[in-house]
């Protein structure tokens, strides 16, 4: 059974949930909890997709074999929408969704891979870092566009990377190109990790692809289950969740 300390209830208003990012900052810690990434057994990808128009999020989580990249298995879950869409707060929107796959998942992963931010956030509590203090596990955030800070453009080549810097200039996260000539990603360590093992653990688990297998799947997973869950409305009639 995977173990899910509880910090606070999701169901706040966006000021308290402001208040709990502040208040949770000074928890997060970016020293890795293993001494080399060969001692990760087992990573995860999480991500979810949602249906505002229905006021439904669709969340799953696919665990792999760490570095050989062999699914184990896939866990999803279907909720309600609790709260609403706010920049910088979308852990409030996402997490409950994701922690009910996570926790029915039959193999505990040692690191978990986000679609999203972790330090590289307003407040420094992206979902990686605010969901790897709910897991005490390492999380890494590995989002598609930034949310915040200044970079120049890394090199062209896979593997080349600059460093994103809050207007401070403190160091919140990484920007790497995954894959020649592509766009790159915004790492950033979410809790129990650094930077640079962020970095690598992320160029390990591209497999030739922009963004790493365990999110992509991950996203793959929620399209399906949200395409299913809407074949099933469409056959019930079902509109929308019931106030």
């Amino acid at each position: 059974m995977i173990k899910i300390k509880k910090w606070h209830e999701w169901r706040v208003s966006p000021a308290k949930a402001s208040e709990i990012q502040k208040t949770l900052r000074p928890r997060v810690s970016l020293t890795n909890a293993f001494r080399d990434v060969s001692e990760i057994g087992l990573l995860a990808g999480c991500d979810i997709a949602v249906d505002p128009g229905k006021g439904m999020a669709y969340g799953a989580v696919a665990v792999y074999e760490f570095p050989g990249l062999r699914e184990v298995e896939r866990k999803t879950a279907v909720g309600r929408l609790t709260f609403p869409y706010v920049p910088g707060l979308l852990a409030f929107r996402e997490a409950p969704v994701l922690l009910e796959a996570i926790a029915a998942l039959e193999h505990e992963p040692d690191l978990y891979i986000f679609d999203g931010q972790g330090i590289a956030h307003p407040r420094g509590m992206g979902i990686a870092s605010h969901l790897g203090l709910f897991l005490e596990k390492p999380a890494i955030g590995c989002a598609k566009s930034r949310l915040c800070g200044m970079y120049r453009e890394p090199g062209l080549r896979a593997g080349d990377h600059s460093v994103l810097l809050t207007r401070e200039g403190e160091r919140i996260g990484s920007v790497l190109r995954t894959r020649d000539r592509v766009k790159p990603v915004f790492v950033s360590p979410g809790h129990l990790i650094d930077f640079g093992a962020s970095a690598e653990i992320i160029l390990k688990t591209t497999d030739g692809y922009r963004i790493p297998k365990p999110t992509r799947e991950a996203d793959r997973y929620t399209k399906i289950l949200k395409r299913e869950s809407a074949v099933r409305n469409r056959k019930t009639g079902f509109t929308g969740p019931r106030a």
